[in-house]
């Protein structure tokens, strides 16, 4: 009768459910180590995004004064008279780089324009011919009263008054 005690369809019903709620119960703590885990590594992470997010914003506040003050300084340097010369010479430098680039009949004219003026340059520095620099201060910007102005489009010079040349 033992035998058969613990053959009976209860006692094999009470087996079956003891091995499932083991296994249920192992289960159940292998998920709440898992989930304990889990909560730690995010809050682990939350810790250093944090961290790493208070740096960057320290960070970008060193960076937003250091730029104003630096903003400040070159304002400063700019207002200086020979910076405003060599500022404006910078932009003088790009607008003609731009203009080579994209302006095709520009080049050349510029180039001959330039080189004229190198050579005045040059030949008032050596004393081979008198600053104009010198007189354009003394006597004023404009054009001499004796010259004469540029001729009109499709007139030259000896066109008369009417565009006819005159005999």
């Amino acid at each position: 009768m033992d035998t058969n005690l613990f053959l009976h369809p209860f006692a094999l019903g009470f087996y079956c459910a003891s091995i499932f709620t083991l296994l249920a119960l192992y289960h159940l703590f292998q998920r709440k180590g898992e989930l304990s885990r889990y909560r730690r590594h995010i809050s682990d992470r939350m810790e250093l995004d944090s961290d790493t997010l208070n740096k960057l914003k320290v960070e970008a506040e060193t960076l937003r004064k250091e730029n104003e003050s630096l903003r400040v300084k070159v304002n400063a340097l700019n207002d200086v008279p020979e910076r405003k010369l060599q500022r404006d010479l910078e932009i003088y430098a790009r607008a003609e780089k731009r203009m080579l680039i994209n302006v095709p009949g520009f080049a050349p004219a510029w180039e001959t324009a330039k080189s004229d003026a190198h050579q005045e340059l040059t030949d008032e520095e050596a004393g081979k011919a008198t600053p104009k620099r010198l007189f354009s201060r003394l006597f004023g910007g404009g054009a001499p009263s004796g010259t004469a102005a540029l001729p009109e489009h499709g007139k030259t010079a000896h066109d008369g008054e009417n565009g006819h040349k005159s005999e």
